[in-house]
């Protein structure tokens, strides 16, 4: 049957795992977004949210609430540099909820953060492509072998994206070309 998409086995423990990788990309970018907006907690408390998943915690409401809410954080935000900030603890709640399905569109749940992040850390530096490849590198070295292994489940990420989706395809080829001493 064409449209037909086919369904990836994930434990909780592999979500946990893949928030976690999200929420540690995300808590990078923190410091940008309260130099816009001191006031406005609510990126950090997206990113709270997904460790307490990532350590044990349950999938519900406050954690989808605390996405939603980072969201809405990057909306009001003053820069750009903020509003990408604020998407990377968006991405890093959202990546709790990473969908079965073998779709390229699913890995924005798993690298989103990393990537919006890496937007931030490039737009701070006056749109230094270079930090963001440097942020980039960083972020591989907090890949875990259960990580690379469920990303590999899902296609490539998408084409198309802007600057974000570029450095999302990046951070996805660098980590799929990993190899974890066993």
């Amino acid at each position: 049957m064409t449209g037909e998409v086919s369904e990836i086995a994930l434990s909780k423990q592999e979500l946990r795992e893949v928030t976690a990788f999200a929420a540690a990309s995300a808590e990078a970018a923190l410091e940008v977004f309260e130099g816009d907006q001191p006031d406005d907690l609510r990126p950090r408390e997206a990113v709270r949210a997904a460790w307490e998943f990532a350590r044990g915690g349950e999938r519900g409401k406050a954690l989808r609430d605390s996405a939603w809410a980072a969201l809405r954080a990057a909306k009001g935000a003053d820069t750009v540099a903020a509003r990408e900030a604020a998407r990377a603890a968006m991405s890093a709640a959202g990546a709790a909820y990473l969908h079965p399905l073998a779709r390229a569109t699913q890995v924005k749940h798993i690298l989103g953060a990393g990537a919006h992040a890496a937007r931030a850390a490039e737009l701070v530096a006056d749109d230094d492509r270079c930090v963001g490849v440097e942020h980039l590198e960083r972020t591989l070295q907090r890949a875990t072998p259960v990580l690379v292994d469920v990303l590999k489940r899902f296609p490539s990420a998408p084409r198309g994206g802007g600057r974000v989706g570029e450095l999302i395809r990046m951070l996805d080829a660098d980590l799929r070309s990993l190899i974890f001493a066993e």
